[in-house]
Formats: structure tokens, sequence, C-alpha cells
């Protein structure tokens, strides 16, 4: 027993040990990468674009490429490959990673470099013509317009997020680790006077290998297999879900025709190159940001006096990528899986990106194929006078571009896919974007002139005014105007409340950083504790979760369009007024908020709030149907993958390696021989004297 009881005990001890040497071995070999963001594998009906590595992990010889020209050491004269390809981002061109693409035998992998500041030349990679395929402007709408034929939208764009490599790439953040890996190298790697760098060099190794490959149709099968206990996901649609609210309570319980509406649009994604960086600043959340602060100052004067229309406002998810949230939201609406039906739908108003940059002058786009319709046409007419009356008093203007020109890539075009409607697209550009990172890591705060003077707190960050936030309120204060007269409200210069503080507050907590004071109080608190301090990844994700920013803007939509009732938390969260309601949650729904602290206190007094405010699907329709080589819906997905990682270590010579193996295979034969003949040997060896038998004492 007492044998028994000391095994239990120093056996996870003598484990414990052996796994802590362990670790401090592998801790002296290898540096891991802290803060690492790949790129991954996406996958359409026709083929798939993105990076991996294979399954062990691609591992190649450190290269800091200093320039292009420096290309051929790893392409062609380096005498250590396969090369582990090191740049900054104005290396990180179209050129470069052609020919790194090319000459991928001898290229292991690829690490970007993200910059401290945004390149001036500009940067995306994206298409020239986002979208191209998905939207309205077809061989059958309208062959002059299609393709981009009249304007290429996004000129800078070099399409690399949408090629396909044979290596892993990752981004890493401008900081000491970073230079500690370009350390490494210059000690041990770098070429001087063009002779060969000696052993031991440093490497490294990547991790990140994708399980889906070809196409969607191919992943989505291998999903459906059932070979096993535990079958294996390989890939998962793209999608999330639409943020919708309406100024008049809608029954979702009752789908299909209702009254006339108007539709207010604004995107929720974007993207970049690599994973999990898309900060989306121009891009998307400076047109979401822009209907937030419209619907929260028309919530006090649809309440007093309710136009004639109910203003619909739909921030869609997944826009990027062919239209997901949009399409969707057409697909229920035409098969009447929606409170509203198409025929709803009096006008659609889109607020697309609308950063100012210090113009004074904001373009109204529409569709000249539908205008050629003459109900639809007056009806755009007075949609534009209506805006420009809202002008008024403002130092914006709004003009138009060429009746020629088609629309730019917006939401409102899968609406014109199922029939012609009225409305317009608000865009800060006449013809080309003139965003410079349209979908790249660079769309950020700083682009967005988001600037704080020097020593400011973050509490006091949260709370100054910037140049941005002032022009947003100016375009907030447009939309909100021109939404109501077209919902048919009397005064079309309403006065209506507009805080800049509030939009700048928003500001912050999208491009900034989402964990603040302002954001803490009016989220639940099971979801303060996924509050961060960096700016919000507008990637949209997959459909198994609910991404950030579709939970940050159902969160402040409620807070700015709705009211706090005096309920109890239990009936709060449970979706009712009290215990005999039955009814309630057909037509609102309800948050329990976290709330403020009340001065000299640290006890938040929490709160619910009541809304219009809903979620809809944002699932491609082509994933419902299985109809996975669709060309009417998006089939984007995303690949699964198991580990995504990257470490640094020194790499001996292939000659000192192969001494190593040769030395440890000798000492291995040598150990088994002599365990043998000492086995052999062992009765003599350890043979011990007898007493005889007969002994007496």
């Amino acid at each position: 027993s007492l044998v028994f009881s000391s095994h239990l005990v120093f056996e996870p001890m003598f484990r414990c040990i052996l796994l802590l040497l362990c670790n401090s071995v592998e801790n002296k070999i290898y540096v891991h990468l802290n803060y690492s963001i790949p790129c991954v594998r996406l996958l359409n009906a026709t083929h798939q674009i993105g990076c991996q590595s294979s399954l062990s992990g691609d591992v190649g010889v450190l290269h800091v490429l200093e320039s292009e020209a420096n290309l051929d050491w790893v392409l062609q004269n380096g005498p250590n490959p396969p090369y582990m390809v090191i740049l900054d981002s104005t290396l990180f061109t179209r050129s470069v990673m052609m020919k790194l693409k090319t000459g991928s035998s001898r290229v292991a992998g690829v690490v970007v470099v993200a910059p401290s500041s945004n390149p001036a030349e500009g940067f995306s990679p994206h298409t020239t013509c986002p979208n191209e395929n998905s939207g309205v402007y077809s061989e059958s709408y309208d062959p002059a317009l299609a393709h981009c034929n009249v304007t290429k939208w996004n000129p800078l764009g070099n399409g690399l997020s949408y090629e396909e490599y044979d290596f892993p790439m990752f981004s890493l953040k401008d900081d000491n680790d970073t230079q500690a890996i370009k350390q490494c190298y210059y000690d041990h790697n770098h070429v001087v006077n063009g002779s060969s760098p000696r052993y031991p060099l440093c490497a490294m190794q990547l991790y990140s290998h994708m399980s889906a490959v070809t196409d969607t149709a191919t992943c989505m099968r291998r999903n459906g297999i059932n070979f096993s206990l535990n079958p294996e996901t390989v890939c998962d649609p793209l999608g999330d879900f639409n943020v919708l609210a309406s100024t008049r309570p809608l029954n979702y319980t009752d789908k299909g025709h209702k009254t006339g509406e108007s539709v207010v649009i604004a995107a929720l994604d974007s993207r970049s190159f690599f994973f999990d960086i898309a900060p989306g600043a121009e891009s998307a959340a400076s047109g979401f940001v822009t209907l937030l602060a419209a619907a929260h100052a028309l919530r006090n004067a649809t309440q007093d006096a309710q136009p004639n229309r109910t203003i619909l406002y739909a921030f869609f998810q997944g826009e990027t990528f062919d239209y997901i949230g949009s399409s969707r939201l057409v697909y229920d609406m035409d098969n009447k899986q929606f409170p509203l039906d198409l025929d709803n739908v009096h006008s659609v108003v889109e607020i697309g990106q609308v950063g100012l940059h210090g113009e004074s002058k904001l373009w109204v786009h529409t569709d000249p194929v539908s205008r050629r319709n003459s109900s639809v046409n007056e009806e755009v007419e007075k949609l534009i006078r209506n805006l420009n009356s809202s002008a008024l008093n403002l130092s914006l203007s709004l003009q138009e571009p060429s009746f020629s020109q088609p629309l730019p890539p917006s939401s409102f075009q899968r609406f014109l896919r199922a029939r012609p409607i009225p409305g317009v697209v608000i865009q800060n550009h006449n013809s080309s974007f003139t965003n410079k990172y349209y979908e790249s890591m660079y769309d950020n705060a700083e682009y967005l002139n988001m600037s704080y003077p020097p020593n400011l707190t973050p509490e006091e960050q949260l709370e100054y005014v910037t140049d941005a936030a002032k022009a947003l309120t100016e375009v907030a204060t447009i939309v909100a105007r021109a939404l109501y007269t077209q919902a048919g409200g009397s005064d079309p210069i309403h006065e209506f409340v507009f805080l800049s503080s509030q939009v700048t507050q928003m500001l912050y907590g999208f491009l900034v950083k989402s964990n603040n004071s302002w954001f803490q109080q009016i989220v639940p608190s099971d979801f303060a504790i996924h509050l961060r301090d960096r700016p919000t990844n507008f990637y949209v994700g997959v459909t198994q979760q609910h991404s950030e920013p579709t939970l940050l803007v159902q969160y402040l939509l409620a807070n700015l369009t709705g009211t706090t009732v005096n309920i109890t938390q239990d009936n709060c969260q449970n979706q009712r007024e009290d215990e005999d309601d039955k009814e309630s949650k057909h037509i609102y729904s309800y948050m329990w908020v976290q709330g403020a602290a009340p001065p000299n206190s640290t006890e938040r007094v929490a709160f619910c709030v009541r809304s219009t405010v809903r979620l809809s699907k944002a699932l491609s329709p082509a994933f419902d149907l299985e109809e996975y080589t669709s060309k009417d819906y998006s089939t984007w997905t995303e690949s699964r993958w198991k580990s995504i990682k990257g470490r640094i270590f020194l790499v001996a010579s292939h000659e000192l390696e192969m001494l190593t193996l040769g030395v440890g295979v000798a000492v291995l034969i040598a150990s088994l021989m002599l365990t043998y003949i000492i086995s052999s040997k062992a009765d003599i060896l350890f043979s011990s004297g007898r007493e005889p038998t007969a002994a007496t004492y």
C-alpha cells in the first residue's frame, strides 16, 4: 500500500520535470513569432486563392530582400535554397510577388513586415473591377457597361488577393520581434562581398496548412463524406448576419408584402491580403458610421411625427465577396421569407465611401439603365432634389457624375438585378475611387485623418472630436434630412440633433480600440470581455460565428434608435415586457446592457433597451440551394486549418547533419550490440554464490 501510493505521488512529478526539461530545450532552440497574421485559402465556384504551407510546415533559410534586383539571390544564385523571404511593405508589389510565385521551388515562404505608416503611393491588393461578375452590369443588362468597360473603379488594384500561392505568407508588425529576426539574418546569413554565408544559418518555419483544395464544390462534397465517427469539415461558407432596424416595428412572423417602404443601405465588411487585418476605415466604417449617426438623429423625429413610409436601415455583411448580405436579403424578399417583399421597396439610398479627406464635395451615383424607365427616372430625380435641398446651410455640396456612367460597386446593384428600383449611391468620388488603399491593411484610422494631439489619454482621445468626425457628421445630416423627406416627412430641413462627439466615439471604437468606456456601457456583460485594445477586424468570417463588427453595430443601433424600458433583467433577456407578454418578441428585440457606473462607484447600473433591431442571415443562397457552381450568387468558402504559427532557429550544414546522424546511428548500433552481449552473458556476469543447502547454524 505504501509503495503504491508513492508511485502515484512521484510519477506525475517525474512527468512534470520531463515536460519542463523538454520545454526548456525547445525554448533554447526556437524563437516563436508572437504576432503573426497569415494569408489563408479561399475558394469559390471555379478556383482557389490564397496561401498554404505543407502539412508539417515549410522551412527555409532566412533572406531579407533589400531590393527587387536582389531577387536573383533567392531565385537563382543563392546556394542554400529554399529561402524564407523577409520583405518590407515597399517591396510587397505585384512584380516581386509574381517573380516569387514563378520561382516557388526555391521559395519556402514570404513574410511581409507591416509598416508603422501608410505608403504614400497607395496600395490595393483587390482587383481593378471589384465584384465584376456579381453586380447588375452583365452582358444581358447592358454589354457596354459590363466588366467595368466605362470606369475602372479601383485603378490601383493589383489583384494580389486573388492569386494562388504555393507557399505560406505571413504579416509581422515592425516591432522588436521583427528586428530580432532581421538581426538573426545579419548575424548569420548576410552576404558579404559576394561570398556565401557560413553555417550555422538562421532559418524559419511557417505552419499554415489548409484542409480545402480545388474549389467550393469539391470542399463541400468532402464535408458531406462521413466515413468516420468524427467526420472532418474542410471548409465553411463565408457569411455572418445582416443588421436591420426600422422606424416602425415589423412583425417578423408575418412574412411577405406590406405597404411601401424606403430602404437605406450600408456595408459592414472589408478585407485585406492577410487574414485578421481588415481595418476598412474608408471602404466600410465611413459609410456605416454615417448611417448609424443618421439613424440616431431620426429616432426622435420619426417617433414624434411618423412619416408615411417606414425607413429600413440595412447593414450588410459579406459585400466584398460578391454581395453575400444584400443578395441574401433580396432572395428572402423575393421568396416571402422576410416581413417585406421587393414591391415594398419604394427607393434605396446607399451610403458608400464617404470619407472626405478635406474635400467638400459628395457624388450621387445612379443607374443609367433603370433610369430609362420614366417612372424610375422621375423618382430618382426627386430623390436627388431631396438630397440637394438637405445640404442647405452646410459646407458640403452634392454633384452628379456623367449620366452614362454606371453605378460603382454597391449593394444596390443586387436590388437592380431583381427589378428596376429608384435609388442612389452616395460616394466621395466622381469616377474611379479616391481611396488609395481599397481593401488593404492601410485603409485605417490614419488614412481617414483621425489624428489626435500628443499626450492625450485613451479617454481623452475617445472624446476628442477629429476632423473626420466633423465631416461625417455633416454627411449624416444630409442623409437624415433626405431620408425623412423621402419617407414622406413634411419638413425637409428638420431640426435633427447631431452630435459630432458621438460620431468621433464610434470612429474611435471601430478604428482605434473597441475596448473603451462608451462601448463598455452599451454592450451586454457577456460581450464586454470580447472588446479589444486594437482596431476592429471587418473581415466577414464564416457562418458558424457572429463577427465582432456585426455585434457592435447591433448593440450600437439598438442604443441609438431604441428606448430604455423599466423591466426586470429576467423579462428583458426573455424578450418580453412581463410574464404574460407573448407578442412583443415578434416585433421588438430586448437587450440587457451593462450601463455606466455612477460617480464614486464601481457597480454599473444595467438597464434594458427595446428596439426594432434584428439580425438576418447573411449566407449566400447558393449554399441553401446547394448550387456550389452558381453564377448568380456568391460561392466563397474559407478553408479550415489546424495550426497557424511560425518560429526561427539556427540550422546546421547538411554535412554536419549527416555526420550527427551517422554518429547517432553508430552509437545506437553499438548500444544494441553491447546490450545483446551483456544479456547473453548475464548468467556469468551477474551470478552470485549460493550458500550450501546443508548449512547449519
